[in-house]
């Protein structure tokens, strides 16, 4: 029979990312951003069975039953804690745990580009961490609201689906709720949320449009909102915001939005050029009165150009520039930054210090070690 938390501490020592359970396979890691086999024994579809509801309550397995899938967070004490996904496919479960460390990094301990402690120190407004599935948002979000724990006498709100790091009060005092177990939903949580008195709200994920309306409208009365959308960059995240609007809506969203938001942060994960697990690769916009014409005009396709040539003054970057910067620093490996650009074309002539003109090379620094 399988030992789940044996397996889950494995995973940890060998400094994997993620724990893949299927019917018929071994455990799977995904280790340096690649799927590898382990020695355990293959899963009966009995085996899986257990060893995922040994993680659940009641409730949990009762809402698994009834959906077929679900998600929730699992603690090994002393290793780490785990994002969990449990699903049905063809009629069989299957699991992805996804582990997440039990101390809460720094942004020092990121060392990510050092823009990001003067966004977190933004008294209002929407900041917005966006990337694909597994790119490491929540990371880089834990490192923000860290920062604030660690310099400001403030109450931050969490509404996560699950909660993923734990944060322990610093100078902030933090209260995080996560969905299913302190509320019903993130449209529900945030209803309530601005009687609670919070100077900044965590929102986990953007999914619906009351939610972006009821954080939009935190961001404009004063408070500091955080939240992550599943796009690629700067420009589909705007758009896709003011597309969930009904059409009679968008221009007077686009007005609020271009008021409110203060940056929005995309990244991806890139393997590193030794081998030892991936880092971060960021574009960054800060909202400048530049940008905040192009939204309130709908002219978003500007804004990639404005970002390429706003490094010096206000610290912005494209993906390419980022990619280009660890590429020079020897991080990750040409063919492995050109795959991970939304433009490849531009990222080689960026590559060969050909920019747009005003632009600059830029880009992020050293980087922290990331699964």
């Amino acid at each position: 029979m399988l030992n789940i938390d044996e397996v889950l501490r494995t995973l940890a020592q060998r400094k994997g990312s993620d724990l893949h359970l299927k019917v018929g396979r071994p455990p799977l890691f995904r280790i340096g951003g690649k799927m590898v086999p382990t020695e355990f024994e293959p899963l009966s579809e009995e085996d899986l069975k257990t060893a995922v509801y040994s993680m659940m309550n009641e409730s949990q397995i009762q809402q698994f039953e009834l959906h077929r899938e679900l998600d929730m967070s699992y603690t090994l004490e002393r290793v780490a804690r785990f994002r969990v996904n449990v699903f049905q496919q063809r009629g069989q479960m299957g699991a992805v745990m996804r582990i997440v460390p039990l101390r809460v990094p720094s942004l020092d301990d990121l060392r990510l580009p050092a823009v990001l402690k003067d966004i977190a120190s933004k008294p209002q407004g929407l900041i917005l961490v966006t990337g694909p599935t597994g790119s490491g948002k929540s990371t880089t979000l834990a490192g923000m609201i860290q920062h604030i724990n660690l310099n400001r006498q403030c109450h931050v709100m969490t509404v996560e689906d699950p909660i993923e790091f734990s944060y322990t009060d610093e100078n902030s005092v933090i209260n995080q709720r996560e969905l299913g177990l302190d509320t019903e939903s993130f449209g529900e949580a945030l209803k309530h949320v601005l009687r609670q008195d919070p100077d900044v709200i965590l929102v986990g994920e953007m999914r619906d449009l009351v939610t972006i309306s009821t954080a939009i409208t935190a961001a404009e009365t004063g408070h500091l909102v955080f939240s992550t959308l599943h796009t690629i960059d700067s420009t589909q995240s705007v758009d896709r915001i003011i597309d969930s609007f009904p059409s009679e809506q968008q221009q007077q969203i686009r007005l609020q939005l271009s008021m409110c938001l203060q940056a929005v942060i995309s990244q991806r994960l890139v393997r590193r050029a030794d081998g030892t697990g991936r880092l971060p690769a960021m574009e960054i916009m800060i909202n400048s009165p530049t940008v905040r014409k192009f939204i309130e005009e709908g002219k978003t396709g500007s804004i990639h150009k404005t970002i390429e040539q706003s490094v010096t003054h206000y610290r912005m970057q494209t993906l390419n520039q980022a990619l280009v910067a660890l590429c020079k620093q020897g991080y990750v490996s040409f063919d492995d930054a050109l795959a991970a650009s939304n433009n490849p074309d531009e990222f080689k002539l960026n590559y060969r210090g050909i920019f747009s003109s005003g632009a600059a090379a830029g880009g992020q620094s050293t980087q922290r070690k990331t699964s």
